[in-house]
């Protein structure tokens, strides 16, 4: 159980599937179709989706390269958090967004892997929150050129070290997006 006793929720986060960030990235067209599913999952099990989007010089707000991915539609009353750092909660109001929700437990998809879902994953888990990465609903692009593994392997170490993350009163969970069990309370 999550330290956020108050907050039973559970919510579906999206981070940075925007057209840049995922022009390459490994599996992009399956990995957005399972968070387009899991999308729509949520919604109709009112589960709250919150949206993330990233923007700093090397991609502008406003910009096509910007853009959420044209298959994922955000709808008007579902949050949008807008940042400029790797973790989604630092110097941004999802913290805010989450505490008004009720929101305890977070079901984590998007971009990229070795970065923003890593940096959010973690700076969630320590803030209290219960978090369980979707893992085949997470991706990031070939950056072997600069000494990282290949994306396969990044995305796969991650799934395998988060399910053994542990922490008192917390939480930390990898399974597929099929198998995603939105949280009673939620």
């Amino acid at each position: 159980m999550t330290t956020l006793s108050e907050r039973p929720r559970t919510a579906l986060l999206v981070i940075d599937v925007q057209n840049d960030v995922v022009a390459g990235a490994h599996r992009r067209d399956e990995v957005v179709a399972a968070i387009g599913s899991l999308v729509d999952r949520a919604r109709e099990e009112g589960v709250p989706v919150v949206w993330v989007q990233h923007s700093d010089e090397g991609l502008e707000k406003g910009t096509e390269a910007w853009a959420y991915v044209p298959e994922l539609t955000r709808r008007d009353p579902e949050p949008l958090v807008h940042k400029s750092y790797g973790d989604s909660f630092e110097d941004t109001d999802l913290e805010a967004v989450l505490a008004r929700a009720g929101v305890g437990h977070l079901v984590v998809t998007g971009a990229e892997t070795d970065a923003c879902i890593r940096s959010t994953i973690h700076g969630a888990f320590v803030r209290g929150y219960d978090v369980t990465l979707v893992a085949d609903a997470h991706t990031a692009p070939d950056k072997s050129a600069w000494g990282a593994p290949p994306p396969e392997q990044v995305v796969a170490h991650t799934n395998l070290y988060w399910k053994w993350q542990s922490a008192p009163g917390r939480t930390a969970a990898v399974t597929g997006a099929a198998d995603v069990v939105f949280k009673s309370g939620s």
